[in-house]
């Protein structure tokens, strides 16, 4: 599987098949991966259309499959960005990492996508929540 991402907290492989395969390490593995699944299942129920949906959870391997939204994006103007991200908040979800590094462009729809929720808060239930640490530190975790 063609490797997407390879950082000291996740590595995200793309299947042959499409799908997204994102493995969770390190000493907050487990929170991330809880919040990431418990945001994720909540768009599902909201019908978000600009997420991607989660396939598949393996508890034990610390270990997401979800459906490809696309390649990510190199370059969109703040306002598009800040855009994107307040749409996300229409259903229920504040992502707490509204970078560009986080969104994707699916091109059979023409559709901008948020992905990488493992930081997110659901806006009616705040402890569900795993805000990132200091800007420095969290935007080298892309490295």
């Amino acid at each position: 599987m063609p490797e997407a991402k390879n950082t000291r907290s996740a590595s995200v492989h793309i299947g042959y098949d499409g799908r997204v395969h994102k493995s969770y390490r390190d000493n907050l593995a487990d929170e991330r991966m809880r919040t990431e699944v418990a945001v994720l299942e909540h768009l599902a129920k909201q019908n978000c259309p600009f997420v991607p949906k989660l396939i598949e959870v393996d508890w034990d391997s610390r270990k997401i499959v979800t459906s490809n939204c696309g390649t990510r994006v190199q370059h969109l103007s703040d306002k598009k960005i800040k855009t994107l991200f307040a749409q996300l908040e229409r259903f229920g979800v504040r992502h707490e990492d509204p970078f560009l590094r986080n969104i994707t462009y699916r091109n059979t729809d023409g559709q901008f996508c948020l992905i990488d929720f493992e930081f997110a808060t659901l806006l009616d239930d705040p402890s569900v929540s795993l805000k990132p640490g200091p800007p420095a530190n969290h935007e080298a975790k892309d490295g």
